[in-house]
C-alpha cells in the first residue's frame, strides 16, 4: 500500500544575519519543510556552514539546489527602505523558485487574511477579518492589524503597531515599534512611520513621521528611593 505521508519540501534561505537566523528558527520546526541550506552572494559568505548547512553562493545556486528541487526564502530586513529584500526577492522569482511564505501558528488571523508569498508574520499578531498582506512582507511580533486594512509589497512592520481598520499601507514602508496609524489613514508608498509616531492623516509617498525619544531625566538611578 503506497504512503499517503507528504514529503517535505526542501527549503533554502537567502541570507546569513539576524533575520535569517531567526527565520531558520522558526522554520526549522515546521514540519512542512526541510531545510537545505543558506545562500548569499559569494563575496558576502564567511563561513562554509551555517547551523550544520552549507552556505552556498548565490551564483551557484541553481546548480545545487534548481527551481524545481527547492523553494526559497528571503530572509533580509528593512535596508534601505527594504530594497534589498526586494532585489533579492524579484531575482529569485525570476530564476523561478517558490517563495515560501510562513505564519506562526500563534498569530491569530481570520481564514479570509490573504497573505502574499515571502511574506513572514510572527507569534501574537492579531489579523482581524478582510485584511490583505502584499507580497515580501514581514510583520514581527505583537501587532494589531485592523479589519479591512491592506498592507502593500515589500513592507517591513516591527513589533508592537496599531494599523487600524482600512488603513492603507503602500508598498516599500517601514513601520516602527508601538507606531499608531488611526482607522481610515492612506499611508503613501515609500513612507516611514518612526517607533511610537502617531499616524491621524492621509500621508503622500516618501513621508517620514519621527517618534519622539524621552530624554534622561537630571537624576542618576542610584539618587532615587524606591
Amino acid at each position: 500500500m503506497a504512503s499517503t505521508r507528504r514529503r517535505k519540501k526542501s527549503l533554502v534561505i537567502f541570507g546569513t544575519g539576524d533575520f535569517a537566523e531567526v527565520a531558520h528558527a522558526y522554520l526549522r520546526r515546521d514540519p512542512r519543510f526541510e531545510l537545505a541550506a543558506f545562500t548569499v552572494n559569494q563575496r558576502y559568505i564567511e563561513t562554509p556552514k551555517r547551523f550544520g548547512l552549507d552556505v552556498v553562493p548565490f551564483e551557484q545556486l541553481e546548480s545545487r539546489f534548481p527551481p524545481d528541487a527547492a523553494a526559497m526564502f528571503v530572509a533580509v530586513g528593512f535596508s534601505r527602505l527594504n530594497q534589498a529584500r526586494t532585489q533579492v526577492y524579484q531575482e529569485c522569482k525570476r530564476r523561478g523558485y517558490e517563495l515560501i511564505s510562513y505564519v506562526s501558528p500563534q498569530a491569530m488571523r481570520f481564514d479570509d487574511v490573504k497573505v502574499g508569498d515571502n511574506c513572514f508574520i510572527f507569534e501574537g499578531n492579531v489579523i482581524q477579518p478582510y485584511v490583505e498582506i502584499g507580497n515580501n512582507v514581514v510583520i514581527w511580533c505583537g501587532n494589531h492589524i485592523g479589519h479591512h486594512a491592506v498592507i502593500g509589497d515589500n513592507c517591513f512592520i516591527a513589533s508592537h503597531a496599531v494599523i487600524s481598520g482600512r488603513v492603507r499601507i503602500g508598498d516599500n514602508c517601514f513601520v516602527g515599534v508601538n507606531a499608531t496609524i488611526r482607522d481610515g489613514v492612506t499611508v503613501g508608498r515609500d513612507c516611514i512611520v518612526g517607533a511610537g509616531a502617531l499616524v491621524v492623516k492621509n500621508a503622500a509617498d516618501r513621508a517620514v513621521f519621527r517618534g519622539h525619544a524621552t530624554p534622561p531625566a537630571d537624576v542618576r538611578s542610584d539618587q532615587l528611593d524606591f
